[in-house]
């Protein structure tokens, strides 16, 4: 896989321009899915507002996923600025959504494609470009007296656990680098599996 970069985290930002409110909300994402849900969420969050404009870009099993959307603007005035942007940064693995407030002075198709651009190049910049390091998610099963080792493998290693599951034995759902996964296998008494 070629080397790739994208975003540290997730983060919002958010100006005025000629009383229009914008509000650009960006997210890294590994899958197509994820980041047409980490939009839903957003229009859901501003059901009144103007424009939920969006871009993403994602490789996900081999297939390169590039999308834009003016959501009601005039085209090519909102996401394909937004995603220009993207691509002028170089970065991949990530969604970007715009959130306008109309605040009644008309900006003009010049005005849109610069605060549009504007939005999603600060708030990439906000949230920090880092190299892209493959995770993939694993279902960890192992006993109780196990899971101090397995936290701290975890987290020393950039992991995140998406779920907990405490019965009989621990289940954890996770996201891991494969090299963290390997660590993991280390450990006496755990079985590991790639959902």
């Amino acid at each position: 896989m070629r080397k790739m970069n994208t975003i540290a985290r997730e983060c919002m930002i958010e100006f005025e321009e000629k009383k229009s409110k914008f509000i650009g909300y960006v997210k890294p994402v590994s899958t197509k899915g994820e980041a047409e849900e980490f939009i839903s969420t957003i229009k859901m969050m501003h059901p009144s507002a103007t424009h939920n404009c969006s871009a993403y870009k994602v490789f996900d099993d081999g297939q390169e996923y590039f999308k834009v959307d003016d959501d009601g603007e005039p085209g090519g005035t909102a996401g394909k600025p937004m995603g220009e942007i993207l691509n002028l940064l170089e970065v991949d693995n990530l969604v970007v959504v715009a959130t306008r407030y109309f605040g009644g002075v008309k900006l003009g198709a010049g005005g849109l494609v610069r605060n549009y651009a504007k939005t999603a190049k600060l708030a990439v910049q906000e949230a920090g470009i880092v190299e892209y390091i493959e995770r993939k998610k694993y279902v960890l099963d192992f006993a109780y007296d196990r899971v101090n080792e397995v936290d701290s493998v975890i987290s020393s290693e950039g992991g995140e656990v998406l779920e907990k599951e405490y019965l009989d034995r621990v289940t954890y759902r996770v996201s891991v680098e494969k090299g963290t996964a390997e660590k993991l296998r280390e450990i006496r008494d755990i079985v590991i599996f790639e959902i």
